[in-house]
Order: C-alpha cells, then structure tokens, then sequence
C-alpha cells in the first residue's frame, strides 16, 4: 500500500531559502536564512538572540547529528518550541501541522537546511517534524529550545517515521 501524497510547491523562497509545501506555510512555522559574518580569521554564525522576535524563552541548547540515509522523525511537542540549525552537512526537513483547530491542518512542509544553506526554521508546538540526512557526510543539528527537558515527563510524542498516516514519503527523489 503506498501513501498519498500531494507534490509540493514552493511557498516561501527568501535568499536561497525555499519551503515546499502540500498548501501554504504552516500557522506558526518560521523559516530564515542564517546570519554568517566571514573574516580573514573565519566565520561567526548568529542562530538565535534574546532580542529575536522568535524567542519565547530559554529553555536549552543541544545538538544532534544524523548520519547520511537516516531519518529522524516524527515527533511534536505539546508546549515546546524548537529552533533547529545545521552547521555541517544536509538535511531535508519536513513538517507536519497535526493540529486539529489549525488553520493550515493537514499541510506538509519541506526544506533544506545546511552548512552551504544556513537557515533557521521555527517549530511551534503541536507540529509533527522530523529530518533525513541527505548529504554525503554526517549532520550536526542545533537546537534551541523554549522548555528543559524533563526525563520523568518527557515532553516528546513520537510516530513512526514510515508507518503512519503522515502524507509524506522520505524517499529520495532522483530525475
């Protein structure tokens, strides 16, 4: 049995950002491309500051990584924001609005985030997402959250990243 899945269109294209999608922009979901200052000594990288409109709150830093072919999704908060950030190799990123009373239920959203790419993508609350390393080297992600993670009462709810009800197919797509 195979899903159905609607093709995607670009909704948002800003500085070599784009966001494909199944409808429109996710209500609440935030995409920008990063802030990278060169000199002769390197780069600096801004992801977040406490004067961005985006933040709520802090509540940790962390990263993660994925190795090339993996997928790491889905999942959603109930009360946390993620702010996630990749500074080494790629990522396709997809996002799912699973909020019953959201004006853009049951829209998929795609993008690509990395060290060539930088961007910042905001996920609110409620929101499936998750990833898949397509590049040929292991992902770094950053992630800037609202809420500390509590181990007695995680604030994580998961689904299986191939089988479930989700309109979106991890495979890649050559042509």
């Amino acid at each position: 049995m195979s899903k159905q899945v609607s093709p995607l269109k670009v909704v948002l294209a800003e500085e070599g950002l784009l966001v494909r999608s199944s409808g429109g922009l996710i209500a609440g979901l935030g995409v920008r491309r990063g802030k990278v200052v060169p000199d002769e000594r390197g780069r600096l990288g801004e992801i977040l500051r406490a004067d961005d409109p985006w933040f709520e709150k802090f509540g940790q830093v962390y990263f993660t990584t994925t190795f090339p072919g993996v997928v790491k999704a889905w999942h959603y908060h109930r009360k946390q924001t993620d702010h996630f950030y990749v500074v080494r190799g790629t990522v396709k990123v997809a996002v799912y609005d699973a909020r019953p009373d959201s004006p853009t239920a049951g829209t998929v959203n795609e993008l690509y985030l990395g060290e060539h790419c930088p961007g910042l993508v905001r996920i609110p609350p409620g929101v499936q997402h998750g990833w898949m390393c397509v590049g040929e080297t292991e992902a770094y992600i950053i992630n800037v959250v609202s809420e500390p993670y509590d181990p007695k009462n995680p604030d994580e709810f998961r689904t299986h990243p191939h089988d479930n009800e989700i309109p979106y197919d991890w495979t890649r797509r050559d042509g």
